[in-house]
């Protein structure tokens, strides 16, 4: 389904942007008037990471006139690894202003604005509105929750991917047809908080964002011309290491609390409570999550270890990361995965101290233990990775 807005006519492409786009232009279902019909689009892009990536360069070169940056990160070196629109020279930028100057050196016709903020439920509605089209290039449940509402309630299609290790799926959500499901169709409920781990805890191939977010900038692309079918209910399946790309159907649910018959969310909600899991760095849910775990720091952890304390260090991360990176002896490891399993191995009349990579996983961790009857715990804030910050610089970070 195109979007709906007539080309005005007097929206010229110069002789430059006919050169520049010459091998769209020669495309039937492109033209001259599917040019300048992008030259007047507008693509609002929720994350400027891996996904975020490929799809703001390859709708800035495709000459989508304005293009909407949501993030409020700061390039790290590891994002560089699947991140192409940041370089090792924008390490500790932010990544608006790198995305901005990479964009507008890709093609200095579009116009690139940035909101450099958390994407919440108090500015979702005023940030998409002005937009055309929103892509979800989100890596949190509560952003992808609050980014299919605020696109339903606003009458927006919403183009959606998300990817994980070696695997990606796509879909296009547009509710201005009365039969296309919304995310919440798919997903009513969140899952359980810890159940699906992030692609920082689980790690993603680096070339994976690239096929999936150019997947996104097609179907983009393809509803802003109005041409072939886009992903409207069907989503893409996609395995990198079979490379196999399947496809199934989705349905609308009548009863959707968003898009439905008799819709009970008419407004945007506190998407962190909803979903029980912190959506940006320092929210108040992180914070009041942390409130409700004991915390010791890696200087408190190192001090005990020097003075010979009696407790136990359990790390909780999955055996490939001990090859990264790893305390030494004084460890105890368990996967958080298998913790019921060896609960034999844990004394509850011992003080605990758990970590991880960087302090959720064992947040879990404890949550879990405490529901067993173990209360002498404590979570290492930050986990090896701070360790290898502020205690043993000789460790990388990952």
């Amino acid at each position: 389904m195109a979007i709906q807005e007539p080309v005005a006519q007097n929206v010229d492409l110069t002789h430059e942007e006919v050169n520049r786009y010459s091998r769209h232009l020669i495309m039937p279902e492109v033209g001259m008037d599917g040019q300048r019909k992008l030259k007047q689009a507008s693509v609002l892009i929720i994350g400027t990471g891996g996904l975020g990536s490929p799809v703001s360069m390859y709708l800035a070169a495709a000459g989508v006139g304005r293009i909407g940056l949501v993030d409020y990160d700061v390039v790290s070196e590891s994002n560089l690894q699947r991140q192409i629109i940041h370089g090792t020279k924008d390490v500790g930028r932010s990544k608006l202003e790198s995305a901005k100057e990479s964009l507008l050196d890709l093609n200095p016709n579009v116009q690139v604005d940035t909101y450099n903020v958390p994407f919440t439920s108090e500015n979702a509605l005023d940030i998409i509105r002005p937009y055309d089209v929103v892509v979800d290039c989100t890596d949190n449940f509560p952003t992808r929750y609050l980014s299919n509402d605020a696109s339903v309630m606003l009458g927006k299609p919403n183009v959606y991917g998300s990817i994980f290790r070696f695997e990606g799926q796509v879909t296009v959500f547009d509710t201005r047809q009365d039969d296309a499901p919304c995310y919440r169709c798919l997903f009513p409920e969140p899952p359980p908080p810890g159940l699906v781990p992030s692609c920082a805890e689980g790690g993603v191939m680096g070339i994976l964002p690239g096929t999936i977010g150019t997947i996104q900038a097609t179907e983009v692309l393809k509803l802003l011309l109005g041409i072939g079918e886009p992903l409207i209910g069907r989503m893409m399946l996609y395995d990198a290491l079979s490379m196999d790309f399947s496809q199934i159907r989705l349905r609308k649910n009548p009863n959707c609390p968003v898009c439905g018959t008799n819709p009970t969310v008419t407004e945007l909600i506190d998407y962190e409570l909803f979903c029980g899991m912190p959506a940006h760095d320092g929210s108040e849910f992180s914070s009041e999550n942390e409130d409700k775990v004991p915390t010791i720091s890696v200087a408190e952890v190192k001090a005990k270890l020097d003075q010979g304390d009696d407790f136990l260090l359990l790390d909780v991360r999955e055996p490939h990361e001990w090859a990264i990176s790893d305390i030494g002896d004084a460890t105890h490891h368990i996967p958080k995965g298998q913790i019921l399993e060896y609960l034999g191995e844990l004394s509850q009349t011992q003080d605990i101290v758990v970590y991880c990579k960087t302090g959720g996983r064992s947040a879990d961790v404890i949550q879990t233990l405490r529901e067993h009857g173990y209360t002498r715990l404590k979570n290492m804030v930050g986990g090896i990775n701070a360790w290898a910050t502020e205690v043993d610089t000789s460790l990388p970070t990952y």
